[in-house]
């Protein structure tokens, strides 16, 4: 399939933002849209491809940036502690997520009332803050390898389906917060589901990851996680 790429600039109050738009060249809009939020290093070369690969389902895709143009730009940033500065910024976060939800609302391509919100390790905490803030429109939340730490936000009803794609041995998500989440999606009221992969540890999608013991690469558990969200968004979106 081919696809259309290109840079999409989007803004909240004063922070300019730089994510990545990737579609079917051929898409007939308006038509479900997926919002993805990346790893900890922000919008890099694996995230697109992890954008192109869910577009070729059929999917327009805008890869959020959740640091902003200005911020990536610092090279005096470590990539590490950028990420954990937005971690303990639930609020902030919050906000930059809904305003990269309305951008892709706002793409002519999409039908703003059926959306969806996938992410990896870091991008898989903004998935879950994203259905936690309950916005208009987002049916779906997909969270692979993700960050399972809850927002310390007030808590809202869950509307939005959740799906957890999660490797059993990963030393970033315990089984204790795995059953915190699911205990915090039942109090939330939300359709939820957890995929729990054996052997597997975080990191499975992203094939450079190889730190035996936290972060390795697995293909069977990227193939089936991957399998498993296309169904949830054709699920979600009504569409099986």
């Amino acid at each position: 399939m081919k696809l259309t790429t290109a840079p999409l600039r989007y803004t909240d109050g004063e922070t300019e933002f730089e994510g990545f738009w990737a579609a079917p060249e051929d898409l007939a809009g308006p038509v479900p849209g997926v919002l993805m939020a990346p790893a900890y290093g922000g919008v890099g070369e694996q995230m697109k491809l992890n954008a192109e690969r869910v577009a070729k389902t059929g999917r327009p895709v805008l890869l959020l940036d959740p640091y902003g143009i200005e911020s990536m730009a610092d090279a005096s940033i470590d990539p590490m502690q950028r990420m954990q500065g937005m971690v303990a910024a639930r609020g902030l976060l919050q906000r930059r997520l809904l305003a990269a939800l309305d951008a892709l609302k706002a793409r002519p391509e999409v039908d703003a009332a059926k959306t969806a919100v996938c992410g990896y390790c870091f991008g898989g905490l903004c998935a879950l803050d994203l259905a936690r803030a309950a916005p208009e429109g987002l049916l779906g939340a997909a969270a692979l390898h993700g960050v399972l730490s809850p927002s310390g936000l007030a808590a809202k009803t869950i509307a939005a389906s959740v799906l957890v794609l999660h490797g059993w041995d990963d030393p970033l998500a315990t089984p204790d917060a795995v059953l915190a989440l699911a205990k915090e999606m039942d109090a939330a009221g939300a359709d939820w589901q957890i995929h729990a992969y054996g052997g597997v540890v975080h990191a499975f999608t992203t094939p450079q990851a190889a730190t035996p013991g936290r972060a390795v690469y697995d293909a069977k558990a990227d193939r089936r996680s991957f399998a498993a969200m296309t169904d949830f968004f054709a699920e979600v979106f009504g569409e099986v």
